[in-house]
């Protein structure tokens, strides 16, 4: 996932765009971007892998005075892209994914089009995106046209000379989120980007609406849907705990989520503690529902690593999850565990990196409750896994049955013989005492959304 910011302000919008941006870091790896009108248009990519945006543009941003802007921190593509078109110079940053990019970058070049931008053999989606929206007579129709070629997700930022055109995706899967301060506006994906630069939310887009954010106001260009079907990762993992879509916390939802587990468990503890950072409040949660005190066996050093479920690479990840986090043997040795996290999706890290270390430590019992269901399809919607190997509740259903199934209908009841065989083999493969997954219906719960509103397809299997 990426993240994106864009601020329209009536004097220098300078450190706006780049604190807004940056409060975006924890949602992408790969590149930082920013781009300003002020005299011209003018933008700034810079690599930020084993960096942090913020030292690699101190110095670029003063170089960019302007009052409007928009930035990003992408999880893969450079961004922004700068196009000078039919429609007068426009830079654009997106968060989503394209399912059908290359087939749609085929149609493209047949109609003798190009691409700029290409690494890895893949067009940039940004790129792509922006060449859809070429098709249309004006921004807004080709806009459209844009969301009705694509299939996935795509949330969009679009800087022009008349302000800057935000768009949310046709599913709501990715947020949205429109402040105000005094008489300057501003747009995110994070509401906890808006707090410390003194914005206060004025509007959560619905799916597939478009507003123009200009020096005079707000102006509507489309009308949301009321069909909406946003992402529960984020709460669940992806969202920073400050942050809140549809108008609910996420600090709130992970410890709701911590309560539900305890709630359907009677284990007997010692400690309870959640994985650092997005398994504390689920920890936090389950500990208060449970009266077992909160504990710190493993600390995560913050100042130097990034979440190590973002980079692209399994071998960054596994580097990642290996150097952030630091044992406490004095609060392991000798305890019995309850062990929070928000999710099990590979299963690599947690097996070789964060329980060992609590084993190594010699803890007496180690009891592992996941806040969401196991994962068992790779999301159509957004950058995380790609492929059904990369799943631990996949490659159990291989090993149970010998080989892949194309129905795994059994395994998704949580009720059924097989589910428990299937939790019980990652249970013994990760070397945990005992191993629970939170139910689906206590996660939508937890979120406090309608199901029908909420993507479950990860889980589930069905599509919006």
């Amino acid at each position: 996932m990426s993240g994106i910011f864009g601020v329209v302000s009536q004097g220098n919008c300078q450190e706006a765009l780049f604190y807004g941006t940056d409060y975006h870091t924890h949602l992408g790896t790969e590149f930082g971007g920013l781009a300003v009108w002020g005299t011209e248009l003018v933008r700034k990519i810079h690599n930020i892998k084993g960096s942090q945006f913020k030292a690699k543009f101190y110095e670029d941003y003063q170089d960019l005075p302007g009052k409007m802007g928009i930035g990003v921190i992408s999880a893969r593509d450079e961004q922004p892209i700068v196009i000078h078109s039919k429609f007068g110079p426009f830079a654009i940053v997106t968060n989503g994914f394209i399912d059908n990019a290359n087939a749609l970058a085929e149609e493209l070049y047949k109609e003798g089009g190009s691409f700029a931008e290409v690494s890895d053999g893949s067009v940039n989606t940004t790129e792509l995106i922006a060449k859809l929206i070429l098709h249309g007579k004006d921004i807004m129709s080709g806009v459209e046209y844009m969301f009705s070629r694509i299939e996935g997700s795509c949330s969009l930022l679009l800087l022009t000379r008349d302000g800057i055109y935000a768009a949310r995706d046709r599913l709501g899967y990715t947020p949205l989120v429109v402040g105000s301060k005094d008489k300057d506006w501003a747009v995110t994906t994070e509401t906890s980007a808006f707090r410390n630069l003194g914005f206060t939310v004025k509007k959560f887009l619905e799916p597939g609406e478009i507003l123009l954010l200009t020096k005079e106001g707000l102006k509507s260009k489309r009308r949301g849907d009321k069909k909406n079907q946003i992402c529960a990762f984020l709460w669940i993992y992806t969202g920073f705990p400050a942050s809140s879509y549809e108008g609910i916390n996420v600090e709130t939802v992970r410890e709701n989520c911590g309560r539900c587990l305890a709630k359907r468990d009677n284990i007997k503890a010692d400690i309870v503690s959640g994985i650092p950072d997005s398994g504390t409040a689920h920890a936090i949660g389950y500990a208060m529902e449970s009266k077992i005190p909160f504990r710190r066996p493993l600390v995560k050093y913050t100042p130097g690593f990034d979440r190590s479920y973002t980079p692209p690479t399994q071998e960054m990840r596994d580097l990642i999850a290996k150097m952030k986090l630091i044992a406490i043997p004095d609060i392991i040795k000798g305890q019995r565990l309850v062990f929070c996290d928000d999710s099990i999706v590979r299963g690599t890290q947690l097996k070789n990196y964060t329980i060992q270390k609590l084993i190594e430590g010699q803890a007496r019992e180690i009891h592992l409750r996941i806040a969401c269901p196991p994962l068992m399809f790779p999301c159509k919607f957004n950058y995380s896994t790609r492929s059904l190997s990369e799943l631990a509740a996949r490659r159990a259903i291989k090993a149970i049955e010998g080989k892949e199934l194309k129905d795994i209908g059994e395994y998704l009841d949580e009720k059924s013989p097989k589910y428990e065989k299937m939790v019980d083999w990652i249970s013994k493969d990760l070397g945990v005492t005992t191993l629970k997954y939170q139910k689906l219906e206590d996660m939508v719960k937890a979120i406090g959304l309608p199901k029908e509103k909420l993507c479950l397809y990860c889980w589930t299997g069905r599509q919006p």
